[in-house]
């Protein structure tokens, strides 16, 4: 048999540095290069954007998002490169942020 794709997801004008899948939710969440976290459904809908706080000014500065994860409950963790976590619920609602100077992998 020849895989076939479920479906295709657009969205994004850059590079995707990062992307997970919730199967209990039938979301995929994916983040790019230069721009905001997306979230898709399983069929492909492009559902919400998750924009990151406006802490940093100027194009050079912008939140690049380096790992998403999402739990079951609804919520999504988006680790930027700057060292800022920020909790998401799957409607787009920023929830919490906070600042590390610490190294996450």
């Amino acid at each position: 048999d020849i895989a076939t794709p479920r479906a295709i997801l657009t969205g994004h004008d850059y590079e995707i540095t990062c992307a997970t899948i919730c199967a209990e939710l039938g979301l995929v969440i994916s983040g790019s290069k230069e721009g905001p976290c997306l979230i898709h459904s399983m069929n492909g809908d492009l559902l919400r954007t998750l924009e990151g706080p406006e802490t940093l000014e100027g194009p050079e500065n912008c939140l690049r998002p380096k790992l998403i994860q999402a739990s079951r409950e609804g919520q999504c963790v988006i680790y930027y490169e700057n060292g800022l976590f920020c909790v998401f619920s799957v409607n787009g609602r920023l929830q919490a942020t906070m600042e590390t100077d610490d190294k996450i992998k």
